[in-house]
């Protein structure tokens, strides 16, 4: 009950959270422009989530790839988000470099607006890379005391999704949150 309270103030003042990993994930088939594979999406298959990116039923490998600005700003678009969760910040610490996918190489060029399935399933990624930080950061719980390559990275993704990002995960604990 104290949920759906919760939930009616928030869409009574207007805030629509949208919530989105610091990095990307799928399950399922279909496109999926910024997927890794091999020995990298392994690895960030393993350090993602509680347990890993693997199916809670089943324990099939989730997809995973960098982070896909162009996908999460029109979802952001599609739910009328106002602000955003960003989630498993801390899963990317290991990384000396973090690509963000800032659009989407097509047969009629560049584009960085989210298209079709029939353009999505032959799209190519554009990246900007994102220096890492190479720390961890779960117990911090101040936006300013993260390291500054992290604190870069929150700030252009959410520059590049076009929505604030009001709160972010660094640990998969309740209190592992940073506010804004």
């Amino acid at each position: 009950m104290d949920e759906q309270v919760h939930a009616a103030e928030l869409e009574f003042r207007g805030i629509r959270d949208a919530v989105t990993k610091a990095y990307s994930s799928c399950v399922g088939a279909g496109p999926f422009v910024s997927e890794l594979h091999g020995a990298q999406a392994e690895e960030l298959r393993k350090r993602g989530g509680d347990a890993g990116e693997y199916g809670v039923t089943t324990g099939r490998p989730r997809r995973v790839g960098w982070f896909d600005a162009v996908a999460t700003r029109y979802g952001c678009r599609l739910q009328g988000a106002t602000s955003v969760v960003l989630t498993n910040l801390d899963v990317l610490g290991y990384l000396d470099e973090i690509p963000v996918c800032i659009g989407y190489e097509t047969s009629e060029g560049v584009i960085d607006d989210f298209p079709m399935t029939s353009k999505l399933e032959h799209a190519k990624p554009v990246y900007k890379s994102m220096p890492g930080w190479k720390s961890g950061i779960s117990e911090i719980r101040q936006f300013d005391e993260l390291p500054l390559a992290a604190k870069q990275y929150v700030e252009f993704v959410e520059s590049e999704i076009g929505v604030p990002i009001a709160t972010i995960s660094v640990g998969p604990r309740r209190d592992q949150v940073i506010t804004r």
